[in-house]
């Protein structure tokens, strides 16, 4: 059993995600975006950010994996689930619970800048950039934190606590 401390409330999540809905709805008036969630820890972010977007948005869902049941990234990045259908020519928005060390967003961004979008900017709710070991470009930031393990709101820790509707730090 974890003991947990809240990090970020519900409240301020939502909060910020209100704010992340209205500069992103500003940013790609008039046009259509589709809205790729990482999987499974985007989960949650990406169903709450869509109702906050003013804007036609369609859903796209890949699963990536970088951890197993560790505390921090493999490296090694692998495609568990593919897009199913195409993006060239799309507006595409990457919708990630967090960004540490960088390394699955840039194999992320690699791979579907060889598919020829028209666009393609990412959104996370969570960005840890002291643990940056590869630079990505971030368009939207939800919030700033520490190098903590977190949990909560879509992220997990052995497939358990993704339900709690704030995030977490275990206090060991």
């Amino acid at each position: 059993m974890l003991n947990l401390e809240t990090l970020i409330s519900e409240e301020a999540i939502q909060k910020r995600i209100k704010e992340l809905g209205a500069q992103i709805s500003q940013d790609y008036r008039n046009q259509e975006i589709i809205m790729l969630c990482v999987l499974k820890g985007s989960v949650m972010f990406m169903a709450d950010l869509s109702k906050r977007i003013t804007l036609p948005v369609k859903m796209e869902f890949m699963a990536v994996s970088s951890y197993g049941d560790e505390y921090k990234s493999s490296g090694v990045v692998k495609i568990v689930k593919d897009l199913d259908q195409p993006i060239e020519g799309k507006d595409i928005l990457i919708v990630e619970d967090i960004i540490d060390s960088g390394r699955t967003l840039n194999y992320l961004k690699n791979i579907l800048s060889e598919r020829n979008p028209k666009s393609l900017k990412i959104c996370t709710l969570l960005d840890k950039p002291d643990k940056r070991v590869v630079d990505v470009d971030v368009e939207y930031i939800g919030f700033t934190i520490p190098d903590n393990f977190v949990i909560g709101y879509g992220l997990d820790y052995q497939q358990e606590y993704r339900n709690l509707p704030y995030i977490a730090i275990n206090k060991e």
